[in-house]
């Protein structure tokens, strides 16, 4: 990235593990300095921030406790984010929960409801909480991580595709309407991501194992890793994409080419 990355202020939602604490240590090492990891489990939010630090010294990161799919939260803690970093200039969010694959049939009817809407809630909170800041200083970027169940139909994943192409309607339909605010949006769409809680759970057994073994057969140039997705993420958010909005990218090692 040869952007001009330095100062800039950033919150990451799911920032204490997996894709979105991959995506703090990218933005650091670029020289965003100032960042904010929201997540639910504190004691992870601190070993997170202390991570960052030691890796790059000149970042202040903060931890605030907040559970995006709640919208009071979700305003609580953007609102601390912005105060302690003094203002946002990107947004990052690596909300999705994990349900474990498996066919319709065998989904109980009163989860359906909550699969959809622990999935698919977060990001829209956040945006909504973050958006008129960013459309007061006339610029930002936000970055939405959904999955690629979003555009290739898939046994098992029928309410979790669902839930994911509700989240990459929302980001392209908000990249429209954000644009004339000087705000970017994008998303990005995984696979399975390996070395991952998620990807721990999805290889854990029965339909979903099935599922994922399949897939990593087709993955024929390798599976995808944290740092993969915090590049493109990284790339997203910095100022050599800023040219690109509402734009939907799968980072899958060729499971797919949707």
């Amino acid at each position: 990235m040869s952007g001009d990355h330095a100062g800039r202020a950033v919150i990451i939602t799911g920032g204490t593990s997996g894709v979105g604490l991959a995506t703090a240590h990218r933005l650091a090492a670029a020289g965003d300095t100032r960042i904010a990891l929201i997540g639910r489990n504190a004691e992870r939010g601190k070993e997170a921030c202390a991570a960052v630090r030691a890796a790059a010294p000149a970042c202040d990161v903060h931890f605030v406790a907040g559970d995006a799919n709640d919208p009071a939260q979700a305003v609580a803690a953007s609102t601390s984010a912005r105060d302690l970093l003094g203002g946002v200039d990107v947004l990052v969010n690596s909300t999705t929960a994990f349900y474990v694959p498996g066919l319709f049939r065998d989904v109980p009817v009163e989860e359906i409801g909550a699969m959809l809407t622990d999935q698919a809630l977060a990001p829209m909170h956040m945006c909504r909480a973050v958006l008129p800041c960013l459309a007061e200083q006339g610029s930002g970027s936000i970055v939405n991580i959904a999955s690629d169940a979003a555009k290739v139909p898939t046994p098992g994943e029928v309410v979790i595709g669902s839930a994911m192409a509700a989240i990459v309607t929302f980001t392209r339909t908000l990249a429209v309407e954000a644009k004339r605010d000087g705000i970017r949006v994008n998303a990005v769409t995984p696979s399975l991501i390996e070395g991952t809680i998620t990807g721990e759970r999805a290889m854990s057994g029965g339909f979903s194992k099935k599922l994922f073994e399949k897939a990593k057969t087709q993955a024929h140039l390798g599976l995808t890793e944290a740092d993969d997705l915090a590049a493109l993420i990284a790339f997203l958010a910095g100022p050599d994409s800023a040219r690109i909005t509402g734009q939907v990218i799968s980072v899958n090692g060729g499971i797919s080419v949707a």
